[in-house]
């Protein structure tokens, strides 16, 4: 059951989104000025006050905060700062339950299994931390232990999560979230087993044998098990530690290309990636040799996934629905049966838009900011309104592959880390070349290719027709519009949905509130749970009759 552990993380979610939607009051009252020279401190408070409660419950909560605290073009930057100290200042377990779980899993003593063993830990995470120690044959080794109650923790948070989702479910309407959660409980099974992570870090290693500049520390058998993991020490610069890479001379914007092209080996490739790129687990080396540390997150992608991913990329490139269509059907996002018709539908209507708001050739990470990414998003909601598309039909006609979500994290983190480098880097034309090589090749060549698109132009030419038809039939149906952009009732309307998310993510937080107190007994914190629930939820119905009459006048 839900315990005084997630009591506070929701009773700190609540005091943020409070928090936060008193400032966006204060400045419809007190103006654009003031805003400006206080939001920062506000950033800065609530990113301490979320630090504070993570680093108190441990366990999973670590891991999410660690995600959250790369993404560096998605988050205001005052808040990032202060989530940056959950990438390395993650407080240590005492020295004797690490010695307890040395002496249960190896048989002795750290101090008689090693030649020298430091107690003080030179890093720790959210499942273990990380000892040096000394082999007999002199060896310099890192021994990776994990907390003693690490399991029973995992399972308490993915127990609540799980509560947590469920309820989301019923109050919004979603699908697939007990699938993401069952692939979020198999990754977190597969981290806590060392001995699967040595396995992972020497099927990699294989895999760049012949690549100098990529380097893996010796996976250590004997003196390891399922809880404790001994490797070779390696020594190396943060690969965020911009300072020293520029002491060190190494060119950031070639170490960012170095970064992707490895994953594009991993993915087009080999199959087989590291999926946890957060700048603790990967180094630099003086003379540029870049070493990937932590292979506790490992994932395998699926012959048809491996397959999809090059296609998809290759559409956005050429601006091609039609096969951006086929590879999302080819990985799996395309649910299968009676929503199929409704999934290809949507995407017609709506691929032009993504084509026309983004330009990938000239896109840069430097371009992505919390105020571009909130208007994106508002566009995309107000454009599955004018297409009559609601979140239950899209959850319906689309799914999440399970091989998705961990390539998705390891997307996000890439980015972060790669922003961080070289913020002028634009990663579609960078990964442009690998899919040449490793994609066009496995097309038959340049020759291969011409002759597949001339195919292509003929078959376009014979489909002219059907096109045609087509553009008739919305017509008759009423569904072929010309819409005129900034018009106010369109803003009314873009400004009504964002309220409406806001709402209802409040519903739910004090909904779960509610949840976890009435399981407990708490009966004053369910009261107060239920009433800031449905205090949300009435606002989100209003906001949503609102939306409505606005949309028939837009």
């Amino acid at each position: 059951m839900p315990n005084s552990r997630f009591l506070k993380a929701y009773v700190t979610a609540l005091r943020i989104l409070s928090s936060y939607g008193l400032f966006f009051l204060l400045k419809k009252v007190r103006g654009e000025v003031w805003a400006e020279r206080h939001v920062d401190g506000w950033h800065r408070k609530n990113a301490r006050r979320l630090v504070r409660t993570i680093l108190e419950l441990k366990g999973l909560f670590i891991k999410v905060g660690q995600l959250v605290s790369i993404l560096t073009n998605f988050l205001p930057e005052a808040f990032r700062q202060e989530l940056e100290e959950l990438q390395d200042r993650v407080p240590p377990g005492d020295f004797s339950g690490i010695a307890g779980r040395i002496r249960t899993e190896l048989g002795a003593d750290p101090e008689k299994v090693f030649e020298d063993f430091d107690r003080s830990a030179i890093a720790s995470a959210s499942l273990a931390q990380v000892h040096r120690a000394k082999l007999s044959d002199g060896r310099d080794v890192a021994v990776k232990v994990q907390h003693a109650d690490i399991e029973e923790i995992a399972r308490r948070d993915l127990k609540t999560l799980r509560s947590i989702l469920r309820l989301v479910e019923r109050l919004l309407g979603l699908r697939g979230l007990e699938e993401q959660y069952q692939q979020l409980e198999e990754m977190i099974a597969e981290e806590l087993d060392f001995e699967q992570e040595g396995r992972n870090m020497e099927m990699i290693a294989a895999n760049f044998s012949d690549d100098p500049q990529i380097s893996f520390p010796s996976w250590i058998a004997g003196y390891s098990s399922r809880r404790i993991l001994t490797t070779e020490f390696v020594e190396g610069v943060k690969i965020s530690d911009i300072a020293a890479l520029n002491a060190l001379g190494i060119n950031r914007s070639e170490l960012a290309e170095r970064i992707v092209g490895a994953y594009c080996k991993m993915i087009f490739v080999d199959g087989l990636y590291h999926a946890d790129p957060h700048p603790g687990n990967i180094l630099v080396q003086p003379d540029g040799t870049i070493v990937f540390l932590d292979f506790g997150a490992v994932a395998h992608l699926s012959p048809e996934m491996k397959a999809g991913i090059p296609e998809f990329l290759l559409a956005l490139l050429r601006r091609d629905a039609g096969k951006l269509r086929e590879a999302l059907k080819r990985m799996g996002f395309i649910a299968r049966g009676q929503d199929e018709s409704r999934a290809v539908e949507t995407l017609e209507e709506f691929h032009e838009k993504l084509f026309e708001r983004l330009n990938f050739e000239s896109f840069t990470l430097g371009e992505v900011n919390p105020e571009s990414a909130i208007e994106m998003k508002m566009e995309t909601i107000a454009d599955f309104q004018s297409i009559d598309v609601s979140l239950r039909e899209l959850t319906s006609a689309f799914r999440v592959p399970k091989d998705w979500l961990m390539l998705e994290r390891t997307v996000l983190l890439l980015v972060g880390l790669c922003t961080h480098l070289d913020p002028g880097m634009n990663p579609l034309k960078t990964v442009r070349p690998y899919l040449n090589r490793y994609v066009l090749d496995n097309e038959g060549g340049w020759r291969g290719k011409v002759r597949s698109t001339l195919s292509e132009m003929a078959l376009a030419a014979v489909a002219l027709p059907e096109e045609l038809h087509k553009f008739l039939a919305k017509a008759n149906k009423g569904r072929l519009v010309t819409r005129v952009e900034g018009l106010r009732e369109s803003a009314g309307l873009i400004y009504a949905l964002g309220h409406q998310f806001l709402y209802a993510f409040f519903t739910v937080v004090a909904s779960a509130f509610a949840y976890s107190s009435h399981i407990r007994g708490e009966e004053n914190l369910r009261s107060w749970g239920i009433g800031i629930a449905a205090f949300f939820a009435l606002a989100l119905l209003v906001s949503m009759v609102r939306a409505r009459s606005l949309k028939k006048r837009a």
